[in-house]
């Protein structure tokens, strides 16, 4: 008789580990944050789990609070054995917690105890990692700090974005879920606590801290860009007017004039003066336009060296 389950989880990382259990337990119910507005024309759209859910008949629910007793009396009428918990972006209250007779897991995209939080893949990457994986871990009251169950690592790119290591993340924690779960189901899993001492935390980012600064080094500002695509996105100014930064390049070197002057435009890019060199800015966006290649951009913008991005 499988496993059955309820499962918590949002976004599309989410979406590889409930395909994966669909497939391998009984998922009596998905839980996921409300629809939200979205797109220019606001208009509300479901969650990417509760999209898989409706296609394959699985019971949705939706609550905009988890301290309410009908919502704990539902969940505990699905009978399920576990609870699986893969970026709800809601902590759970001791009364859910305590309701699988096997526990809550929650999987979390990185090495646990490191960057323990709502948004480790973007704070692995602007720290200059060059691993990180995921972790199961049986779900206590605290952020990310219950006892570990089993942990994957993975390289980080040199260039890979958060969204790109996203999707591999969410594939590789939806491995790890399916070789745990027999372990889980029939008590041979081992939690091992968590070292505090080695924590760091990843909080959300806002939209403000996706300015650069170009007073920092190139490799540091590269980090920047990519750990911030697709959210919340990094930008600069040009002309007072925002100008997105999807993709660049780090050339150390040098500095050819102040940082966030234009040193040269064409080729592969544009090139901006930083700290200890330049950073080429490779696939940008001027707000209200379409992204394109920097170098498309700088010629359609004459673009010429001298030009200062704040």
């Amino acid at each position: 008789m499988p496993l059955r389950v309820v499962f918590f989880g949002t976004p599309e990382i989410a979406v590889p580990t409930l395909a994966r259990l669909v497939e391998i337990a009984d998922v009596k119910a998905v839980v996921a944050q409300p629809d939200r507005p979205k797109g220019r024309g606001q208009k509300l759209a479901a969650p990417p789990t509760k999209v898989l859910a409706s296609l394959t008949g699985i019971p949705v629910l939706q609550p905009l609070k988890m301290k309410d007793p009908e919502l704990w009396a539902r969940l505990a009428a699905f009978d399920a054995d576990l609870f699986v918990v893969v970026a709800y972006g809601r902590i759970l209250p001791p009364q859910i917690l305590s309701i699988p007779g096997l526990g809550c897991v929650n999987v979390h995209a990185s090495l646990l105890p490191r960057y323990r939080g709502a948004a480790p893949i973007q704070w692995a990457i602007l720290r200059g990692e060059k691993e990180t994986g995921v972790t199961l871990m049986l779900m206590d009251e605290g952020l990310d700090t219950g006892p570990m169950l089993a942990r994957r690592s993975t390289p980080i790119g040199p260039d890979e974005t958060s969204g790109e290591l996203g999707v591999r993340l969410g594939l590789l924690g939806a491995q790890l879920v399916a070789d745990s779960l027999p372990d889980i189901e029939h008590g041979r899993a081992r939690p091992e606590p968590q070292d505090s001492s080695l924590a760091t935390m990843a909080p959300l980012l806002e939209k403000a801290q996706g300015r650069i600064r170009f007073e920092d080094t190139a490799q540091r500002i590269h980090d920047h860009v990519r750990a911030l695509n697709p959210w919340p996105g990094a930008f600069t100014t040009l002309d007072d007017r925002t100008l997105k930064v999807h993709r660049t390049r780090p050339a150390p070197g040098t500095p050819a004039d102040l940082p966030g002057r234009v040193v040269a435009a064409g080729g592969d890019g544009i090139w901006v003066a930083c700290t200890d060199g330049a950073i080429v800015l490779r696939e940008v966006q001027l707000e209200g336009k379409k992204r394109m290649s920097a170098a498309e951009f700088a010629s359609g913008a004459r673009l010429k060296q001298g030009r200062a991005l704040y």
